[in-house]
This record gives C-alpha cells, sequence and structure tokens, in this order.
C-alpha cells in the first residue's frame, strides 16, 4: 500500500484533519481508515444512510469508534436518498418538492459542516473505465486540488484490498452472496434476503420506509425455491 501511504502523507502535510466517506462495513472503507488514521489528529467517517440505525452496519461503526479512539462518525442521507424521496420509489413517503443531490453536493456541504477542507473517497481506477480516465487525470492519480478531494486507494484492486484486510486483521467487510457487490442497495433482491435472513429488524426498518421492497424479496426467494 505505498502509493496510498504516499497520498495520505501528502494530504497530511497540509492539513491535520480529514474526512473520510465511510461506508462503515465495505471493503474500502475499512482499509482507508485503518492506512489513514495514523496520520491526522481529526477524522470525521462521513456515513450515508438510505435507511437509519441498521444493526448489521451500526455494529461496524462501533467496532471502528472502538479500534480508532480519535476517529468521529456523523451519518447524513445518502444522495440517492434525494431521488427516492423526490419519485417515491419502492412507496417511501414522496416529497415532490426534495431537492435532488449529488455526491458532490453532499462532500461540499460535509467540509462546511465540519470545517474540514480535505476528504478522502474511495474511487478506484478498477472500479470502472470512467473512474479510471478520471482519476488518471489527477495528481499522482489520486489527488484533486481544485476540490480538495483524494482517493488513495486509486490504483489498488478488490483482491489489494481484501489481502491488506487480512494482513492487517481487520473486521471483514460483509458480502451479501450470491456474487452482491457492497453497499446498502434497497433495491438489491440479495441485499434485502440477507436483512431478512440475518437482521430481521433491519429487514423490517427498511420495509417501513419502502414497503414495495418487500415484494423484490418476495420474487427473488419464490425464484430460488422453484430453480432448486
Amino acid at each position: 500500500m505505498q502509493h496510498a501511504v504516499a497520498v495520505i502523507k501528502k494530504v497530511a502535510a497540509e492539513t491535520d484533519s480529514v474526512i473520510i466517506f465511510h461506508s462503515a462495513a465495505g471493503k474500502d472503507s475499512i482499509a482507508m481508515l485503518d492506512l489513514a488514521h495514523p496520520y491526522f489528529k481529526r477524522i470525521v467517517c462521513c456515513y450515508m444512510y438510505v435507511v437509519k440505525h441498521l444493526e448489521h452496519i451500526d455494529k461496524y461503526i462501533i467496532w471502528a469508534k472502538n479500534k480508532y479512539p480519535k476517529c468521529e462518525f456523523i451519518e447524513v442521507p445518502h444522495f440517492v436518498l434525494s431521488q427516492y424521496v423526490k419519485f417515491g420509489y419502492l412507496g417511501c413517503k414522496k416529497d415532490s418538492t426534495q431537492r435532488v443531490y449529488q455526491l458532490n453536493n453532499i462532500v461540499s456541504m460535509t467540509k462546511k459542516n465540519t470545517g474540514i477542507d480535505w476528504a478522502f473517497i474511495g474511487f478506484k481506477q478498477s472500479d470502472n473505465l470512467n473512474r479510471r480516465l478520471q482519476l488518471r487525470t489527477y495528481e499522482d492519480n489520486a489527488i484533486y486540488r481544485n476540490t480538495k478531494n483524494a482517493y488513495p486507494l486509486s490504483a489498488y484492486s478488490n483482491q489489494d484490498i481484501e489481502r491488506y484486510i487480512k494482513l492487517k486483521k481487520l473486521i471483514p467487510p460483509i458480502k451479501y452472496g450470491y456474487g452482491a457487490s457492497q453497499g446498502t442497495d434497497i433495491s438489491s433482491p440479495i441485499f434485502l434476503k440477507y436483512c431478512k435472513d440475518y437482521y430481521p429488524n433491519d429487514y423490517q426498518r427498511i420495509i417501513k420506509e419502502f414497503p414495495q421492497a418487500q415484494r423484490i424479496e418476495f420474487e427473488f426467494e419464490y425464484d430460488l425455491k422453484n430453480e432448486n
């Protein structure tokens, strides 16, 4: 992780405080917080929620707070939630006046609210072609001074991140199964089934906010049974 550490040190030479946009249970966030924590006096992890207070997410936040005592966690609505509310997605309470936000809006607001100028975001060149083209235009393929955003994991693959987590004996990231990607995706039947099977209280919270998500999970289970 030499490149990541070099990027982190470069930012740390300019500031003693940083925001990390942190998914709590994802591998990139777990690794990035561990890499960054020795170099800053203040670290604010910003978790963007779709549904508040999910038990399987909160346990990761508790773990991080215990392991890194100087780390603060704040929680803000995920930018996709603004789209969901505006259009009443999956039966959630609709507000057609809701302003639709993008990630850059959330980053800017979080910087303003915390008084911290620099943010770390877990984008990697290996994520997709657009990310690769974008990140390769930045300083060290990772630092964009115009916005004061940096991407310490830019040069690494998912396998690199997983190896680092195992090497450092960090908490393993959640794997929802069936090849599902990481993230709280309330439209994903795999995510919904995981919550229903292992964290039923989380599933009920999701269904309360997005009633039509129950249909997605029901149809997924029905198809699984028919395949067997």
